[in-house]
C-alpha cells in the first residue's frame, strides 16, 4: 500500500493527517518570501512538519483509503495498522523512512524521531501554477550616486521639483550666463565647450543604458515559466488509468478505442516498469476524479484506478 500517496492527497485539504499509533503530518501556511542574497522570489506555500505525539486515530486517513480502494473502513484500518508495524521495524533498524513529496523520518543518536521535509511539492492550492523565479538586482542607488557626482562638478541651486520638470536647455543657459558674468567671453567659451562635451557624453551614456535595458527587457520581460494555453488540453494531477501496455502501438489502439467510446483518452508516458500508460481522462479536482472513477468502474472497467501525480 502506497501510504504516502494517500497522505499527500489529504495534505492539500487538511492541516493535520494522522497515522494512527505512529504520528501526524502537520501543515502551516507561509507567506511569499524573497531571498536577500540570490534575489529569488518564492510563492506562498505550506510547510510540512511531523509530530510523533499525535497518534490518536481520527478516521480521516482510513476513510479516504476505504473510499479510494472501495473497501470497508475496518479493512482499511487493518492495512494501516500493518503498514505502521512495518514502518516502526524499519526505524528501529536504523533505516530512513522516505515519504515521497512529504519528507524523510529517521531516529537520531538519542533515539528520537527527526523529520526532514521535502520541498518538491507545494501543498497550498492557492499557489497552484506559481514557481520560484529570480529577479535582476535593482540599481537605483548607483544612479543616484552618479547624479551627485555631476552636481559636484557643476553646482546648480535648484529645487528637486524644478529639476524634474525644467527643460534641460534652460539649465545649461543658466550655466552659460553665470560663466559670462564671471569670466567674460573666454570663460563663456570654456563653459560652453564643457557643456557641449558633457551633453555628448551624457547622450552616449543614455543611449548605451537604453540599449542595455531593452536587452534586459527582451530576456526578462516575463520571469515566470512560459505556459502554452490550449483549451482542449487536459490538465490536473488526478489520472484515471485505463491500462498499461508493453508495446506503444497497442497503447495507441487503446486510445483510439476509448476516444471512439466518448472518453477524453490520452497517453501519459512510460511508468517505472517500462509500460505505456493510457488514461480515460485527467482531472484537477480530486473529488471530481473520484466520482468519474466510480462511474468508470461500475460501467466500463472494474480494474481502472486513480494515479495521483504531477506530469512533467
Amino acid at each position: 500500500m502506497q501510504l504516502e500517496t494517500y497522505i499527500s492527497d489529504l495534505l492539500y485539504r487538511y492541516e493535520c493527517v494522522t497515522i494512527p499509533e505512529f504520528g501526524a503530518f502537520l501543515t502551516q501556511r507561509v507567506s511569499a518570501t524573497i531571498h536577500g542574497t540570490t534575489n529569488a522570489f518564492y510563492p506562498p506555500s505550506k510547510t510540512v512538519s511531523f509530530n510523533e505525539q499525535i497518534q490518536k486515530n481520527d478516521g480521516l486517513l482510513a476513510h479516504y483509503i476505504a473510499d479510494v480502494e472501495k473497501i470497508p473502513f475496518e479493512v482499511a484500518s487493518k492495512k494501516i495498522e500493518k503498514r505502521v508495524h512495518t514502518l516502526k521495524n524499519y526505524l528501529t533498524q536504523g533505516e530512513t523512512l522516505t515519504f515521497k513529496n512529504i519528507g524523510d523520518i529517521v531516529f537520531n543518536s538519542e533515539g528520537k524521531i527527526v523529520f526532514e521535509p521535502s520541498n518538491h511539492l507545494n501543498y497550498l492550492t492557492d499557489s497552484f501554477g506559481l514557481s520560484q523565479f529570480v529577479s535582476p538586482k535593482v540599481t537605483r542607488e548607483v544612479y543616484k550616486e552618479e547624479v551627485k557626482n555631476i552636481e559636484k562638478v557643476i553646482p546648480i541651486t535648484v529645487t528637486p521639483e524644478k529639476r524634474k520638470t525644467a527643460p534641460s536647455y534652460l539649465k545649461y543657459a543658466a550655466i552659460a550666463l553665470v560663466a559670462l558674468t564671471l569670466g567674460g567671453l573666454g570663460g563663456a567659451n570654456y563653459y560652453v565647450n564643457q557643456i557641449e562635451q558633457h551633453n555628448q557624453l551624457a547622450q552616449e551614456e543614455a543611449t548605451q543604458q537604453l540599449d542595455t535595458k531593452i536587452q534586459q527587457a527582451t530576456f526578462n520581460l516575463n520571469p515566470f515559466p512560459a505556459i502554452t494555453l490550449n483549451v482542449t488540453k487536459q490538465a490536473g494531477n488526478y489520472h484515471i488509468i485505463a491500462g498499461a501496455f508493453r508495446f506503444e502501438e497497442n497503447c495507441d489502439k487503446k486510445v483510439q478505442q476509448l476516444k471512439a467510446e466518448g472518453f477524453s483518452a490520452r497517453k501519459i508516458g512510460v511508468n517505472r516498469y517500462g509500460l505505456h500508460q493510457v488514461v480515460y481522462a485527467s482531472y484537477e479536482d480530486r473529488l471530481e476524479a473520484l466520482k468519474a472513477l466510480r462511474n468508470i468502474k461500475n460501467t466500463h472497467n472494474r480494474d481502472a484506478w486513480l494515479d495521483v501525480r504531477k506530469l512533467d
